[in-house]
């Protein structure tokens, strides 16, 4: 391997978050029963006409924004030839001579430091319908039957230049990729869902060598891990061929997951191969330039410049930042806590250890809990004013996020308020000072280790209320440490 450089370039179908087909009135829903959610448009029927759904255009056009693509202010449909069981009119509707937004780029964080991809188009096309296989794939299958409520769901196609350079590099590209889809609320890029997939495209070349070599396309990756362990699988497979002088032949190979191999499907199609020609049943459709202004003021901060920027406001790690930034809830709940309760580190530590306990515990995202930016502001002010102690604020938390209760009144429900009264702690030492001469004697003489023996007694005989850190402060002082 040594002697090669490995190309890559990845072909990304994003399902979008609109709520009807991109030209018909059937809803988006996943699930249902087989063929449910179909009609005479997306089964493509003789007479069905397609009608253009507006969001999908703008959902496409707020994904080439993010992407730092031009938006032409024409593009146009096509119909994409071929037959095959889950495609019910033999074509695709898609976009290909004049595509919705062109000549992007991605700047992602990769193993071996910061990476710019280009993207070479982005364009709308619909769903084909799913094979549902009678074994666990189709290579193992001995018959398929087919479920069209897919059939016509929007999706974006995010072709990439061949920048990548290795299976580790095209994980990150496309771990980064559905993160600013997420960010920008066009997809919810659920893979287990088939929401966003990958189709690989890999080639060995020389060092120095500026011709790409022969391709192989690796078809319907939906996992990361799939990505990168097909890629590695692929480049592995390709430079024995060269090592053995024989040919590297351009065809699809599908990924045998079970196995950990690749497996011939066809020879890979040109373009031409497919006879695109224009899509007679939807006109040409021309973008505003003020639309695509509007959208483009509406975008959020998208992942790696929120990630510097809060690294530079709060003084967050990097450890810190990153897990705030993997989803924009998280990050928008941080800063909307800060903004109320201005102790950064507290927040980011609370975030990342027990309300992300909870949540995981609970199988919840933090949109989905009870747990509301007031709420954890309010917990933690009961920490800090020494109301409740640490250990008492997880109990608190776990029954805000089962009830919804405010932090405040959970702990009035569970007597939970802590012992800060100097006089009343003042009285527990001596007491239990009293209880334990002969400990209390080695202790003045040396022996500190005990103080932690005498917090533990107070703290069990105040069932966990004394203020702890006023325990070992008024300990020391009574033992004259």
């Amino acid at each position: 391997m040594a002697q090669y450089e490995v190309v890559i370039g990845l072909e990304i179908h994003a399902e979008l978050l609109t709520k009807t087909k991109i030209f018909c009135a059937c809803t988006t829903a996943f699930g249902g029963h087989a063929n449910s959610h179909c009609c005479p448009v997306c089964l493509g029927l003789p007479g069905a006409l397609p009608v253009l759904n507006e969001k999908a255009v703008e959902y496409g056009i707020k994904a080439g924004l993010a992407l730092d693509c031009r938006i032409p202010e024409r593009c146009k449909f096509d119909r994409k030839n071929y037959f095959y069981p889950d495609l019910p009119k033999a074509y695709q509707i898609s976009q290909y001579d004049e595509p919705l937004c062109l000549g992007g780029s991605v700047t992602c964080e990769t193993e071996t430091g910061l990476q710019t991809i280009g993207v070479t188009r982005v364009h709308l096309e619909e769903e084909a319908g799913k094979s549902v296989h009678s074994g666990d794939n189709i290579l193992g299958s001995e018959y398929s039957s087919m479920d069209y409520n897919r059939a016509g769901i929007p999706l974006i196609e995010i072709v990439t230049e061949p920048d990548l350079r290795s299976p580790q590099d095209a994980k990150a590209f496309l771990e980064h990729l559905k993160r600013v889809l997420q960010y920008i609320e066009v997809s919810d890029c659920k893979m287990e869902e088939g929401s966003l997939r990958c189709d690989a495209n890999v080639s060995l070349r020389p060092l120095g060598v500026q011709e790409l070599g022969t391709k192989v396309e690796i078809k319907n990756l939906n996992s990361f891990r799939s990505v990168e362990r097909a890629l590695q699988h692929e480049v592995t497979r390709q430079s024995q061929l060269y090592e053995a002088k024989q040919q590297v032949e351009q065809e699809t190979r599908a990924w045998d997951e079970a196995r950990g191999v690749t497996v011939s499907m066809r020879s890979k199609e040109e373009s031409h191969d497919y006879r695109y020609f224009p899509e007679p049943d939807i006109p040409p459709v021309h973008i505003n330039s003020l639309w695509v202004e509007d959208l483009r003021s509406g975008l959020p901060e998208l992942p790696l410049s929120r990630k510097e920027r809060l690294q530079r406001q709060y003084g967050l790690t990097t450890y810190e930042a990153e897990f705030l930034v993997s989803q924009r809830s998280w990050s928008d709940f941080f800063e909307a806590v800060v903004q109320e309760f201005d102790q950064e580190k507290m927040v980011v530590n609370w975030l990342m250890g027990d309300v992300s306990r909870v949540l995981n515990a609970r199988e919840e995202t933090l949109p989905q809990s009870q747990l509301d930016v007031s709420g954890l502001v309010e917990l933690l002010r009961l920490i800090d004013t020494g109301t409740i102690s640490g250990s008492q604020a997880k109990a608190v938390l776990e029954a805000v996020c089962a009830t919804g209760q405010p932090p405040a009144d959970v702990v009035q429900t569970l007597g939970m308020q802590q012992i800060s009264d100097e006089d009343q702690l003042a009285a527990m030492v001596d007491a239990v000072i009293a209880q334990y001469p002969g400990e209390a004697q080695r202790c003045r003489e040396g022996d500190a280790k005990l103080i932690g023996f005498f917090v533990g007694q107070i703290m069990k005989g105040s069932q966990g209320k004394a203020n702890p850190k006023m325990v070992n402060e008024l300990l020391r002082k009574k033992l004259k440490l």
